[in-house]
């Protein structure tokens, strides 16, 4: 029996897939932060979010996020399919995504959107 080398099975294969899931990841956590930062700066969004009453606007945030993954992650891994991307600079960029994304869902940051009382 032939044993196949690993490597070179990791060789023959682009890494174009790995990217478009790498950074649809990071696109999702941006829409988030932005979804939630949005919601508190309108009330008219915060009513839009609002796709249950029982959840609130974290119901809408959540879905367009989760949207926003799934699109931009079938769109990027089309336009990524058979290439060979940097991974460093995917996962740097990744990174960026989702540390704007998560900076984006802290109240210190988000507050400083909202209408004044």
């Amino acid at each position: 029996m032939m044993q196949r080398d690993a490597s070179a099975d990791a060789r023959e294969r682009p890494s174009g897939p790995v990217a478009a899931a790498f950074y649809a990841a990071g696109i999702g956590s941006l829409v988030l932060g932005i979804l939630t930062t949005l919601a508190e700066a309108s009330t008219g969004i915060k009513d839009a979010l609002q796709l249950s009453d029982s959840v609130g606007p974290l119901s809408g945030k959540t879905i367009g996020a989760a949207v926003a993954w799934l699109v931009s992650w079938v769109l990027l891994h089309t336009a990524f399919k058979g290439k060979d991307p940097d991974l460093r600079k995917v996962f740097v960029w990744t990174a960026v995504l989702v540390g704007v994304g998560f900076l984006l869902t802290f109240p210190t940051f988000f507050l400083m959107f909202a209408p004044e009382e």
